[in-house]
C-alpha cells in the first residue's frame, strides 16, 4: 500500500509539521506544500532539494530529519495532530491480515510512516515489509525495495496507490496496481495514466485484490 490517500488522510497540520524544522533551524518560511513542485517526491530527497535551493549546508540533513521526527512525535502526542485513517482502510487490513502478507511503499520517511500508524492503529498489519522514503528515489525504486523484500513473484503482488507516480510505479515494476481514490475526478486521472483497476472504497479494494491474486 501507498499511505497518504489510501490508509490515511493527509492533514494540513501533518504537513506544517514536515516544514518546521526549516523554520526554526533557518527561519524559511513559506516553503511550497506543492509536493509535484520538487524534482523528486520522496521526501528524503525534498528535504535535500529545500537546502540546496536556499544554500544551506546538506550535511545538516539528518539533523532536519531528526527534528522532523520530534516534531512529528510531540504533536501527535499532545493532539495537535489527529491521524485520520480511510474509510474501511482498517477493516480491509484486518480482513488480509493472516492470509497475505501486507506492507507500505511510501515516499514519506520511514519514521513519520511508522509514527503516524502506530498513531492510528495500522502499524503492525504493515511493518513486516514496510519501506519509506529512506535511501532517495522515486516510487518506483521505494516500490522495488519493497518488491524484493517480499521475495515473491510478481504477479503475486498488488500495489494500491492514488497518485499518478503510484501507477508508473506499479506499471513499471510489473506488478498488479489499483488506483484508489473517493474522488472521482481522481480516479479518473489514474485510469487515463494506465490504471486498469480503480476503487473507490476499501470493500472494492478487498474484492479487487482477491480477483487479481486468483489469477
Amino acid at each position: 500500500f501507498d499511505v497518504d490517500g489510501v490508509l490515511l488522510e493527509l492533514t494540513r497540520a501533518e504537513e506544517d509539521a514536515f516544514f518546521v524544522p526549516f523554520e526554526r533551524r533557518y527561519g524559511l518560511k513559506g516553503i511550497s506544500r506543492d509536493w509535484n513542485s520538487y524534482a523528486i517526491r520522496n521526501d528524503e530527497n525534498i528535504i535535500a532539494e529545500i537546502l540546496t535551493r536556499h544554500g544551506l549546508p546538506s550535511h545538516e540533513h539528518a539533523e532536519v530529519v531528526a527534528d522532523y521526527l520530534d516534531v512529528l512525535k510531540l504533536q501527535l502526542a499532545d493532539g495537535t495532530i489527529e491521524t485520520i485513517v480511510i474509510p474501511g482502510a482498517l477493516e480491509l487490513l484486518q480482513n488480509l491480515h493472516g492470509s497475505l502478507q501486507m506492507g507500505i511503499a511510501t515516499a514519506n520517511l520511514f519514521g513519520a510512516a511508522e509514527l503516524r500508524l502506530k498513531h492510528a492503529g495500522l502499524w503492525h498489519h504493515v511493518s513486516a515489509c514496510a519501506h519509506g522514503a529512506d535511501g532517495g528515489g522515486h516510487k518506483r525504486e521505494i516500490l522495488v525495495r519493497a518488491i524484493a523484500a517480499t521475495r515473491l513473484p510478481k504477479n503475486r503482488i498488488v500495489y494500491i496507490g492514488d497518485n499518478l507516480n503510484d501507477v508508473e510505479a506499479g506499471l513499471s515494476n510489473g506488478v498488479h496496481f489499483i488506483g484508489f481514490s473517493t474522488n472521482p475526478d481522481r480516479l479518473a486521472e489514474l485510469k487515463r495514466a494506465g490504471a486498469s483497476h480503480t476503487s473507490n472504497n476499501h470493500l472494492d479494494s478487498f474484492r479487487l485484490i482477491g480477483h487479481l491474486l486468483q489469477r
